[in-house]
């Protein structure tokens, strides 16, 4: 790498970091070595190897629905997470506030309440110390995926210790796509089919490319992500990561919000089978059968394995690998198809390994085709055994850590799983998925079904 000369002059160093060579830059001033980098020149000196990273907890809030009626419609998306913050410093009293190297942030719509570098506003507004930074992200539906991503990047490179990472959508006050301006060469130029800018109008090629996957199919899927969040709900196994919202609406006062506001227990075939299908004349895909428009927020708190045991935090999942990947934006619901392939291959690991997958269910078609390409079985155990967000909503960039908190969640219940994955479909054509590895494996520990 060449580096120019600048101010004080620049050398450049080797530093071997596991299997990569990295630039460490040392300044020196007037040919004279600065004393200040005496410290860096001895760690230059030193191996240094990416190091584990752990996830030590998550939180979510309640999920809402989007819009006047819903929960949240007098409340502020920034004001969501700093509820996840503060729940996670309280769920975590032995770790120091200042120990927090980095707050990342992520939302679809980086404007009004949950604009202006959401991540440091919200660090400022939880009351962590002013020496915190933060950042905004931006992966639409894989927003805050990608900022646990790319913290822990950081931590396995030595550049982090602890961060939090998260995401916050609120549909209501930010519809999906309001305010947008596509470059018209999108069109003129036919980068992208017109129907890429319509998440709906993708789920229903997807049915076009795959016909075996039918309405019928989509909607028994459907139903089933709701009897399976019920079931959840009754065991006890979602509320535990709730952080309660108080919320108040004029002329009602105020409520504490304990529990998610759109799941539909008790829906049947029959009640999807009658619902319109707004993308398309005699189309396949409906508001029964593809997750809602919704507000919440969620952030979870990573740190190296190091950390972790210096200040004695919990170790929930081990993170293995993760990858994203880019497919035909008119068929973006394909995407955690290559996204996993590529995690499995980065991992050494095939298909028959994961012991858990958690989808998100941003169209029920969408999962289906994941299933069907790695032929597992619509009603397979191991898949969104809590249901997932047709049942309780996905409100955008915050939805990767509500999945990465449901598999922490079972991988504590069942020992028997090794591996589990989280992953999604993305707007504009892409997937991500994130492996990850139970802490508390033991191979001769009976699996459990539910």
């Amino acid at each position: 790498m060449r580096h120019s000369e600048g101010w004080a002059g620049i050398l450049t160093s080797k530093l071997l970091m596991g299997n990569m060579m990295c630039d460490t830059v040392v300044p020196k001033v007037f040919g004279l070595r600065h004393p200040l980098f005496a410290l860096e020149e001895l760690s230059m000196r030193q191996n240094r190897q990416i190091r584990d990273v752990v996830f030590v907890d998550g939180v979510r809030t309640p999920f809402g629905r989007a819009g006047e009626k819903g929960i949240y419609a007098n409340t502020r998306a920034d004001d969501l997470v700093v509820k996840c913050i503060r729940e996670l410093m309280r769920r975590n009293p032995e770790l120091p506030a200042d120990r927090i190297d980095e707050v990342a942030i992520a939302a679809t719509t980086q404007t009004g309440d949950q604009g202006l570098t959401i991540g440091r506003t919200a660090a400022l507004l939880a009351g962590l110390p002013q020496s915190v930074p933060g950042f905004a992200i931006d992966r639409m539906c894989a927003g805050a995926l990608t900022a646990v991503t790319t913290t822990a990047s950081g931590i396995g490179v030595g550049a982090y210790d602890i961060v939090i990472a998260g995401g916050v959508e609120h549909m209501g006050h930010h519809p999906m796509g309001v305010g947008a301006d596509p470059n018209p060469r999108f069109m003129s130029e036919r980068i992208v089919d017109p129907a890429a800018l319509n998440m709906g109008n993708t789920a229903e090629n997807l049915h076009d490319r795959f016909p075996a996957i039918t309405k019928e199919r989509t909607d028994a899927y459907a139903v089933a992500s709701q009897n399976k969040l019920a079931a959840a709900y009754a065991k006890d196994q979602i509320q535990a990561d709730l952080v309660p919202v108080a919320t108040m609406k004029p002329g009602a006062g105020w409520t504490v919000n304990t529990v998610d506001e759109p799941p539909r227990p008790g829906t049947t075939v029959e009640d999807l089978a009658a619902l319109k299908t707004p993308f398309r004349a005699h189309g396949r895909v409906t508001a029964g059968n593809a997750a809602g428009l919704n507000d919440g927020a969620t952030a979870a708190l990573l740190a190296s394995s190091e950390a972790a045991e210096e200040l004695g935090l919990p170790v929930k999942m081990r993170l293995v690998s993760y990858a994203f990947a880019g497919v035909a934006p008119e068929v973006m619901g394909i995407g955690p198809v290559p996204a996993t392939e590529k995690a499995l291959r980065l991992a050494g690991l095939g298909i028959e390994d994961i012991g858990l997958f958690e989808i998100n269910e941003a169209f029920a078609v969408q999962v289906l085709s994941f299933l069907d390409h790695f032929g597992i079985a619509d009603d397979d155990p191991r898949v969104n055994r809590y249901g997932g967000a047709i049942a309780v909503g996905h409100p955008l960039a915050s939805s990767g850590v509500r999945l990465m908190n449901q598999l922490a969640r079972q991988f504590a219940e069942d020992h028997s799983v090794q591996y589990g994955i989280t992953t999604m479909c993305i707007g504009l054509g892409m997937g991500a998925t994130v492996i990850w590895e139970n802490p508390n494996f033991n191979a001769n520990t009976e699996g459990s079904a539910a």
